[in-house]
């Protein structure tokens, strides 16, 4: 879909709000990549970048009760739901919500112990946002993000047709030799569980679909947007095992 039209724009969020996250992910997933990180700082500085409405922003502040988190989202509504659930959570004093544009990051060099971006880092480009965002990171520390990689050789072309938007996309050998290049080490990696897909993602999302149909009955432009987000839907459900989200775990 094509975000700089407004009509397109306004009915991808008609459907978006008021989401649990934004895309693929769960706490177990958060758990698993902290692992991997290590020991971090007795109070480490946090950048959740693209931070969406915060479930893994939450998740980050519950499982590091020391951390300061900056989270940074370009969709206020976002941000607003994430103030209201991190004050809900009682983890507000903890969290900067900021506004902004993760392409034009205004932090100095060497600000953060760990940098956190789900399924968002494809938006600059996997290789830029490893350049960019190695600098930002103090001596040791951590960037832990997510990067869509296809799972097999040869994907269905319904497969490669639905992921035709990121013609960037690699496999999980060339992800990992990506941000060696780079100059990080390798902490770990592993691949989204299935459940990561939908219990918070796609489940709501469908769910909010049969909603916003009806809701949006005639409105052509609204009807093409919904109609793209199901078949993205529909290809997960028909073809899990061709692709998935690589969680990296890397050290500056």
């Amino acid at each position: 879909m094509d975000f700089s039209d407004p009509a397109q724009r306004a009915a991808f969020f008609a459907v978006h709000n008021d989401m649990p996250r934004e895309g693929p992910g769960d706490r177990a997933s958060v758990v698993e990549a902290l692992r991997l990180a290590g020991p971090l700082p007795a109070r480490p500085n946090v950048l959740d970048l693209a931070c969406g409405p915060g479930g893994q922003t939450l998740d980050l502040a519950e499982l590091l009760p020391d951390a300061r988190i900056t989270a940074l989202d370009g969709y206020r509504p976002f941000l607003e739901q994430l103030e209201v659930r991190a004050q809900a959570a009682g983890v507000l004093d903890r969290i900067s919500i900021e506004h902004g544009d993760m392409g034009r990051l205004p932090y100095p060099p060497q600000s953060f112990d760990l940098i956190w971006c789900e399924g968002a880092a494809y938006i600059v480009g996997f290789e830029s946002a490893l350049a960019a965002w190695k600098p930002l990171l103090k001596p040791g520390g951590v960037l832990a993000l997510t990067e869509p990689v296809w799972l097999t050789d040869d994907p269905p072309d319904a497969v490669a047709a639905c992921w035709a938007e990121y013609p960037a996309m690699e496999d999980v050998a060339s992800a990992r030799r990506r941000a060696l290049v780079h100059g990080y080490d390798l902490a770990g990696d592993f691949v989204l569980t299935d459940a990561a897909w939908w219990t918070h993602y796609y489940g709501p999302l469908e769910a909010r679909l049969d909603a916003a149909a009806a809701r949006l009955a005639g409105d052509v432009v609204a009807e093409a947007v919904l109609a793209e987000i199901r078949d993205e839907i529909e290809c997960r459900r028909a073809y899990p095992g061709h692709y998935g989200y690589l969680f990296l775990v890397l050290r500056a």
